[in-house]
């Protein structure tokens, strides 16, 4: 299987995993604020990364690679899931997850600033088409409106994009599951305090549902999924594997009616096959 196709799959499987992190979050709130589910599922994760790292006698990052390091965990081990976390408390998840169709301009931009790549032209006009069709949805497509929320998810999606593309690119040297891990080891010393600090006086009114989600988040959103999607942007390359998150949200959508019941509109289905069409785009003309 060649390198590209590689990277492809691996980026697939990486984005069907996040695809449930919003209806995880969403479901894991009702038993959580969002601070602390934040510093739950980063210090857990973080445990099994050590745990990982430890096991496998991997090399620690020197010094250079710790402050990539630094940067790809203020983007997705802090910056996405907090500030998601709050942004769901203000729009349902179905709404935010049309969002997640524009980190990969958003990665590209980063990957370009930061990675040195140099995408075609026609590659650029494929993701910026991609981003102002789900953009355009989000806007006015999407049923309800808050600037809060909002304001919150695009900020997300910059902590997001910036995480994503530091990750990736030290991914080629470290590997993609290292990068991970030691993104959240990297992570724990202040994750473990704050965890302490606001640990709940009871979990007594903590449904099955709301562990469930902490666990999903936990596990897969913060661990398993990046191990796919920092190999596969490492392999077929950051720019280009990127453009399979506007693949994403509509993933998310499903789930999302799945798991909370949430409408899924004629609409959503016209916008989901215009995103696949520009994600074809940008993989054909990189």
């Amino acid at each position: 299987m060649k390198q590209a196709t590689q990277g492809w799959l691996s980026g697939f499987i990486g984005i069907t995993t996040f695809a449930g992190s919003l209806p995880a979050t969403r479901i894991a709130l009702q038993g959580f604020d969002p601070t602390f589910l934040t510093v739950a599922r980063a210090s857990i994760a973080g445990g099994l990364g050590l745990v990982c790292l430890v096991l496998l006698k991997q090399p620690r990052p020197n010094a250079a690679q710790i402050s990539t390091l630094l940067l790809s965990a203020l983007g997705v081990v802090v910056g996405f899931p907090l500030l998601t976390g709050f942004a769901l408390q203000y729009v349902t998840s179905s709404h935010g997850a049309v969002f997640v169709g524009l980190l990969p301009i958003c990665t590209a931009l980063f990957a370009v600033l930061r990675g040195g790549e140099r995408p075609s032209r026609l590659f650029w006009l494929f993701s910026v088409l991609g981003a102002i069709c789900v953009a355009g949805y989000a806007a006015l497509g999407a049923g309800e409106v808050s600037l809060i929320g909002d304001g919150l998810m695009l900020a997300a999606i910059v902590a997001c994009g910036m995480g994503y593309a530091e990750g990736a690119r030290l991914s080629r040297v470290l590997g993609g599951w290292q990068v991970i891990c030691w993104s959240l080891v990297v992570s724990l010393p202040v994750m473990l305090p704050l965890l302490y600090v606001l640990w709940p006086s009871s979990f007594a009114s903590v449904t099955t549902s709301a562990w469930l989600g902490l666990g999903y988040v936990s596990l897969f959103s913060m661990l398993f999924g990046f191990v796919f999607w920092y190999r596969g942007l490492a392999l077929g390359g950051i720019a280009v594997v990127s453009q399979m998150q506007l693949i994403q949200p509509f993933i998310g959508f499903v789930l999302a009616a799945w798991l909370l019941q949430e409408s899924i509109s004629l609409t959503m289905l016209w916008v989901t096959l215009v995103a696949v069409l520009c994600v074809a785009g940008a993989k054909r003309f990189n």
